[in-house]
């Protein structure tokens, strides 16, 4: 049977890194399946891992249906056994609705990977719409850690170093410090403390300061 399976993690976690595995392990079985990704850090077409794996995808855009997409695919004789669908927080719920219906109508394997929640800690429509209509959920094993050690659970915002909790829900950023717009994994304790890495260093005694003291 055909499922709809989200993969959901924290930034970090490895899930455009184990879409591209998914990917591999059904080609090399002869099955034939299309790529999507929106707002790639790598920019538009184009999956991409931290560990430095990229591959050409299809953009989805506001207007991508993707009932019409596979249509067209099997009106020109292309066989389209499954999808793989990276950044799936970023699809409309409408769109996330296409995905199950091309899985219970037409038997199509969807493998959604995303992130569940924003900066905010509110969750991206596309991944409410997934968390209630998925056959399964996984939750990947590869866990995020936030600067104290502890499992990362939450994801930061930075603009200018400096940690936000207001502002645009999309807003195209990377976990490379020093940059303009940043984020970065945090425990829910630091999040809701608005602690990043940066902060604590800044906060922390120094050297000197201990020596002082004794």
């Amino acid at each position: 049977m055909a499922e709809l399976v989200f993969f959901s993690g924290t930034m970090d976690s490895g899930k455009s890194t184990l879409a591209l595995q998914t990917d591999h392990n059904h080609r090399a079985r002869g099955r034939h399946g299309i790529i999507f990704t929106r707002n790639d850090r790598a920019g538009a077409a184009r999956l991409s891992s931290r560990l430095g794996l990229e591959v050409d995808a299809r953009e989805v855009t506001e207007d991508t249906d993707f009932w019409q997409v596979i249509t067209a695919e099997r009106q020109h004789g292309h066989v389209v056994d499954y999808l793989v669908c990276d950044e799936a927080q970023f699809y409309s719920p409408a769109q996330v609705e296409q995905l199950a219906r091309l899985v219970d109508e037409i038997e199509m394997d969807v493998f959604a990977f995303g992130i569940t929640a924003d900066f905010r800690t509110r969750l991206f429509p596309g991944s409410a719409r997934l968390v209630e209509l998925a056959d399964r959920m996984e939750v990947l094993q590869v866990q995020s850690l936030c600067w104290c050690g502890a499992r990362a659970t939450h994801n930061a915002r930075t603009v200018g170093g400096v940690m936000v909790v207001e502002g645009d829900q999309v807003v195209v950023g990377d976990v490379a410090s020093g940059a303009e717009v940043a984020y970065e994994v945090l425990c829910r304790r630091h999040h809701m403390r608005r602690m990043t890495q940066d902060t604590a260093r800044r906060l922390a005694p120094s050297t000197d300061t201990l020596l002082d003291m004794h």
